[in-house]
Protein backbone atom coordinates (compact mmCIF):
# COMPACT_ATOMS: atom_id res chain seq x y z
CA UNK A 1 0.00 0.00 0.00
CA UNK A 2 1.31 3.29 -0.88
CA UNK A 3 2.19 5.21 2.58
CA UNK A 4 0.47 8.75 2.25
CA UNK A 5 2.39 12.30 3.58
CA UNK A 6 2.32 13.10 7.07
CA UNK A 7 0.05 15.84 8.37
CA UNK A 8 2.62 19.43 8.48
CA UNK A 9 3.66 20.18 12.02
CA UNK A 10 4.44 23.63 13.41
CA UNK A 11 7.14 21.83 15.43
CA UNK A 12 9.32 21.43 12.29
CA UNK A 13 9.73 20.08 9.14
CA UNK A 14 8.33 16.33 9.25
CA UNK A 15 10.30 14.73 6.24
CA UNK A 16 13.47 15.54 8.46
CA UNK A 17 12.24 13.51 11.78
CA UNK A 18 10.98 11.06 9.38
CA UNK A 19 14.84 10.68 7.68
CA UNK A 20 16.16 10.68 11.19
CA UNK A 21 13.89 7.95 11.52
CA UNK A 22 14.28 6.11 8.04
CA UNK A 23 18.17 6.06 8.76
CA UNK A 24 18.06 4.42 12.42
CA UNK A 25 19.41 0.53 11.96
CA UNK A 26 18.28 -2.00 14.14
CA UNK A 27 20.67 -4.60 15.89
CA UNK A 28 21.74 -7.15 12.20
CA UNK A 29 19.92 -9.98 14.08
CA UNK A 30 16.59 -8.30 13.86
CA UNK A 31 16.30 -5.36 10.85
CA UNK A 32 15.22 -8.36 8.47
CA UNK A 33 12.41 -8.62 10.67
CA UNK A 34 11.58 -5.27 11.21
CA UNK A 35 12.81 -3.42 8.55
CA UNK A 36 8.86 -3.93 6.87
CA UNK A 37 7.52 -3.69 9.92
CA UNK A 38 4.04 -1.13 9.95
CA UNK A 39 3.23 0.35 13.87
CA UNK A 40 -0.41 0.96 14.44
CA UNK A 41 0.14 4.40 17.17
CA UNK A 42 -2.95 4.51 19.87
CA UNK A 43 -3.67 7.73 21.66
CA UNK A 44 -6.37 7.04 24.27
CA UNK A 45 -5.73 10.87 26.05
CA UNK A 46 -9.01 13.33 25.74
CA UNK A 47 -12.20 13.20 24.79
CA UNK A 48 -11.73 10.95 22.05
CA UNK A 49 -10.02 7.37 21.53
CA UNK A 50 -7.44 8.06 18.36
CA UNK A 51 -5.66 5.62 15.53
CA UNK A 52 -3.51 5.51 12.71
CA UNK A 53 -0.96 3.00 10.92
CA UNK A 54 2.52 4.13 10.51
CA UNK A 55 4.28 2.27 7.54
CA UNK A 56 7.89 0.73 8.40
CA UNK A 57 9.37 4.41 6.62
CA UNK A 58 7.45 6.24 9.10
CA UNK A 59 4.30 7.88 7.16
CA UNK A 60 0.67 7.33 7.46
CA UNK A 61 -0.35 5.19 5.01
CA UNK A 62 -4.12 5.50 6.36
CA UNK A 63 -6.07 8.60 7.85
CA UNK A 64 -6.30 8.41 11.25
CA UNK A 65 -9.44 7.13 12.72
CA UNK A 66 -11.37 8.54 15.94
CA UNK A 67 -14.09 7.82 18.59
CA UNK A 68 -15.12 9.09 21.35
CA UNK A 69 -13.74 7.80 24.62
CA UNK A 70 -16.99 6.46 26.93
CA UNK A 71 -17.72 8.42 29.95
CA UNK A 72 -17.61 6.69 32.55
CA UNK A 73 -14.22 5.04 31.21
CA UNK A 74 -13.24 1.84 34.05
CA UNK A 75 -10.82 -0.46 32.06
CA UNK A 76 -13.39 -3.13 30.45
CA UNK A 77 -15.15 -0.09 29.16
CA UNK A 78 -12.11 1.49 27.62
CA UNK A 79 -10.35 -1.47 26.00
CA UNK A 80 -13.82 -2.63 23.92
CA UNK A 81 -13.81 0.31 21.89
CA UNK A 82 -10.41 0.72 21.24
CA UNK A 83 -10.28 -2.68 19.47
CA UNK A 84 -13.06 -1.86 17.71
CA UNK A 85 -11.62 1.43 16.45
CA UNK A 86 -8.79 -0.54 15.05
CA UNK A 87 -10.62 -3.13 13.01
CA UNK A 88 -10.75 -1.43 10.05
CA UNK A 89 -7.20 -0.32 9.74
CA UNK A 90 -4.30 -1.68 7.85
CA UNK A 91 -2.65 -4.62 9.49
CA UNK A 92 0.57 -3.47 11.84
CA UNK A 93 3.16 -5.15 13.48
CA UNK A 94 3.23 -3.60 16.89
CA UNK A 95 1.39 -1.44 18.54
CA UNK A 96 2.33 2.35 20.95
CA UNK A 97 -0.29 3.61 23.43
CA UNK A 98 -0.21 6.55 24.48
CA UNK A 99 -2.48 7.32 27.96
CA UNK A 100 -3.50 10.40 30.50
CA UNK A 101 -1.38 9.17 33.34
CA UNK A 102 1.44 7.88 35.11
CA UNK A 103 2.20 4.19 33.22
CA UNK A 104 5.11 2.06 34.71
CA UNK A 105 6.17 -1.51 33.23
CA UNK A 106 3.09 -1.50 31.37
CA UNK A 107 0.74 -0.96 33.93
CA UNK A 108 -1.14 2.55 34.92
CA UNK A 109 -0.01 3.93 37.94
CA UNK A 110 -2.41 7.15 38.08
CA UNK A 111 -5.44 8.34 35.53
CA UNK A 112 -6.95 11.13 36.61
CA UNK A 113 -8.75 11.72 33.80
CA UNK A 114 -10.92 8.41 33.81
CA UNK A 115 -10.33 7.07 37.57
CA UNK A 116 -7.45 6.93 39.65
CA UNK A 117 -8.40 3.78 42.01
CA UNK A 118 -10.23 2.13 39.11
CA UNK A 119 -7.68 2.08 36.83
CA UNK A 120 -4.21 2.03 39.42
CA UNK A 121 -1.97 -0.93 38.26
CA UNK A 122 -4.30 -1.84 35.30
CA UNK A 123 -1.86 -4.03 33.24
CA UNK A 124 -3.28 -2.27 30.15
CA UNK A 125 -0.48 -3.15 27.72
CA UNK A 126 -0.95 -6.93 28.68
CA UNK A 127 -4.79 -6.85 27.91
CA UNK A 128 -4.17 -5.04 24.62
CA UNK A 129 -1.32 -7.52 23.43
CA UNK A 130 -4.21 -10.58 24.59
CA UNK A 131 -6.42 -8.24 21.87
CA UNK A 132 -4.17 -7.72 19.24
CA UNK A 133 -2.01 -10.51 19.37
CA UNK A 134 1.17 -8.27 18.90
CA UNK A 135 3.91 -6.41 20.96
CA UNK A 136 2.30 -3.55 22.92
CA UNK A 137 4.15 -0.65 24.10
CA UNK A 138 2.40 1.53 26.73
CA UNK A 139 4.15 5.46 27.27
CA UNK A 140 2.57 8.51 28.94
CA UNK A 141 0.53 10.29 25.92
CA UNK A 142 2.70 13.43 26.87
CA UNK A 143 6.16 11.30 26.90
CA UNK A 144 5.26 9.90 23.34
CA UNK A 145 4.01 13.46 21.67
CA UNK A 146 7.75 14.71 22.80
CA UNK A 147 9.39 11.77 21.06
CA UNK A 148 8.78 13.39 17.87
CA UNK A 149 8.77 17.15 18.49
CA UNK A 150 12.37 17.43 20.62
CA UNK A 151 15.37 17.89 19.35
CA UNK A 152 18.43 15.51 20.32
CA UNK A 153 20.36 18.08 22.91
CA UNK A 154 19.73 19.31 26.51
CA UNK A 155 16.75 19.24 28.52
CA UNK A 156 13.55 19.96 26.83
CA UNK A 157 9.72 19.84 29.21
CA UNK A 158 6.90 18.96 26.79
CA UNK A 159 3.68 20.36 28.10
CA UNK A 160 0.38 19.30 26.80
CA UNK A 161 -3.03 21.49 27.51
CA UNK A 162 -6.07 19.52 26.37
CA UNK A 163 -8.43 17.56 28.85
CA UNK A 164 -5.92 18.12 31.69
CA UNK A 165 -2.78 18.96 31.73
CA UNK A 166 0.19 16.23 30.69
CA UNK A 167 3.80 17.10 31.14
CA UNK A 168 7.11 15.09 30.20
CA UNK A 169 10.83 15.68 30.26
CA UNK A 170 13.70 14.74 28.05
CA UNK A 171 17.83 14.89 28.27
CA UNK A 172 19.63 14.67 25.72
CA UNK A 173 16.92 12.99 23.67
CA UNK A 174 16.38 10.06 26.34
CA UNK A 175 13.22 10.32 28.14
CA UNK A 176 13.31 10.81 32.16
CA UNK A 177 11.48 9.74 35.02
CA UNK A 178 7.80 10.44 34.16
CA UNK A 179 7.05 14.16 35.61
CA UNK A 180 3.48 14.44 36.26
CA UNK A 181 2.55 17.78 37.58
CA UNK A 182 -0.90 17.49 36.69
CA UNK A 183 -2.43 16.79 40.70
CA UNK A 184 0.39 19.41 42.07
CA UNK A 185 -0.74 23.05 43.38
CA UNK A 186 -0.03 25.72 41.26
CA UNK A 187 -2.06 29.17 42.11
CA UNK A 188 -5.33 29.59 44.76
CA UNK A 189 -5.06 25.56 46.17
CA UNK A 190 -6.19 24.51 42.63
CA UNK A 191 -4.02 21.91 40.71
CA UNK A 192 -2.53 21.99 37.34
CA UNK A 193 -5.88 20.28 36.05
CA UNK A 194 -8.05 22.35 37.89
CA UNK A 195 -6.63 25.57 37.11
CA UNK A 196 -5.95 24.68 33.33
CA UNK A 197 -7.98 21.94 31.94
CA UNK A 198 -10.60 22.08 29.39
CA UNK A 199 -13.30 22.82 31.42
CA UNK A 200 -11.79 25.81 33.55
CA UNK A 201 -10.94 26.92 30.28
CA UNK A 202 -14.54 27.32 28.96
CA UNK A 203 -15.99 28.52 32.53
CA UNK A 204 -13.28 31.06 32.76
CA UNK A 205 -12.93 32.35 29.19
CA UNK A 206 -9.82 32.30 26.77
CA UNK A 207 -8.44 35.77 28.48
CA UNK A 208 -8.33 34.63 32.35
CA UNK A 209 -6.94 31.08 31.13
CA UNK A 210 -4.24 32.86 29.60
CA UNK A 211 -2.88 34.55 32.49
CA UNK A 212 -2.79 31.35 34.09
CA UNK A 213 -1.10 29.53 31.76
CA UNK A 214 1.51 32.39 31.47
CA UNK A 215 2.11 32.23 35.67
CA UNK A 216 1.91 28.56 35.53
CA UNK A 217 4.61 28.08 33.03
CA UNK A 218 7.26 29.76 35.26
CA UNK A 219 6.91 27.18 37.45
CA UNK A 220 8.72 24.04 35.70
CA UNK A 221 10.72 26.67 34.27
CA UNK A 222 12.50 27.50 37.52
CA UNK A 223 12.08 24.53 38.59
CA UNK A 224 14.14 22.77 35.92
CA UNK A 225 15.51 25.47 33.94
CA UNK A 226 14.94 23.84 30.68
CA UNK A 227 16.51 24.85 27.12
CA UNK A 228 13.36 24.37 25.73
CA UNK A 229 9.59 24.49 26.24
CA UNK A 230 6.99 22.57 23.88
CA UNK A 231 3.72 23.07 24.33
CA UNK A 232 0.72 21.11 22.30
CA UNK A 233 -3.00 19.67 22.36
CA UNK A 234 -5.70 21.19 21.35
CA UNK A 235 -5.64 24.26 23.69
CA UNK A 236 -2.72 25.45 23.05
CA UNK A 237 -4.13 27.33 19.85
CA UNK A 238 -6.12 29.26 22.73
CA UNK A 239 -2.31 31.04 23.38
CA UNK A 240 -2.47 34.55 22.27
CA UNK A 241 0.58 35.37 23.76
CA UNK A 242 3.99 35.83 22.48
CA UNK A 243 6.10 32.78 23.46
CA UNK A 244 9.47 32.86 24.67
CA UNK A 245 12.02 31.80 22.56
CA UNK A 246 12.73 28.76 24.82
CA UNK A 247 9.03 28.26 24.18
CA UNK A 248 7.44 26.04 21.03
CA UNK A 249 4.48 24.88 19.76
CA UNK A 250 4.02 21.61 18.73
CA UNK A 251 1.38 19.80 16.29
CA UNK A 252 -1.16 17.24 17.93
CA UNK A 253 -0.31 15.05 14.77
CA UNK A 254 3.18 14.50 17.14
CA UNK A 255 1.42 12.46 19.44
CA UNK A 256 0.85 9.53 16.52
CA UNK A 257 4.49 10.23 15.20
CA UNK A 258 5.87 9.96 18.32
CA UNK A 259 3.49 6.22 18.69
CA UNK A 260 5.57 5.46 15.34
CA UNK A 261 9.65 6.44 16.90
CA UNK A 262 8.33 4.73 19.94
CA UNK A 263 7.38 1.33 18.30
CA UNK A 264 10.99 1.47 16.36
CA UNK A 265 12.48 0.67 19.93
CA UNK A 266 13.35 -2.94 21.32
CA UNK A 267 11.23 -3.46 24.51
CA UNK A 268 13.66 -3.22 27.33
CA UNK A 269 15.62 -0.48 25.79
CA UNK A 270 16.47 2.87 26.59
CA UNK A 271 13.94 4.86 25.32
CA UNK A 272 15.65 7.43 23.36
CA UNK A 273 15.08 9.82 20.24
CA UNK A 274 15.71 7.76 16.78
CA UNK A 275 18.44 9.90 14.84
CA UNK A 276 20.44 9.46 12.05
CA UNK A 277 23.56 7.84 11.36
CA UNK A 278 26.45 8.65 13.54
CA UNK A 279 23.51 9.81 16.29
CA UNK A 280 23.77 13.01 15.23
CA UNK A 281 20.60 15.20 14.82
CA UNK A 282 20.08 18.81 14.39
Amino acid sequence: MKEAPLTSSVSGTPENRHMAALDHRPDSNQQASRQHACTLAIDVGGPALKASVFGARGRMIVDRVSVDRPYPCPPEVMVKPVVDLVKSLPASDRVSVGFPGYVRHDKVITASEVGDDIWHRFELAKSLKANFGKPVRLLNDSDMQGFAAIKRKGLKLIITLGTGVGTGSFRNSELMPHLELAPHPVHGGRDYNESLCKKTLKKIGEKKWNGRVQRALKIPHNLLQPDKIYIGDGNSRNLPFRLDVRVQLISNQDGSLGGFMIGKTSPGTPKKLITGKGGAMP
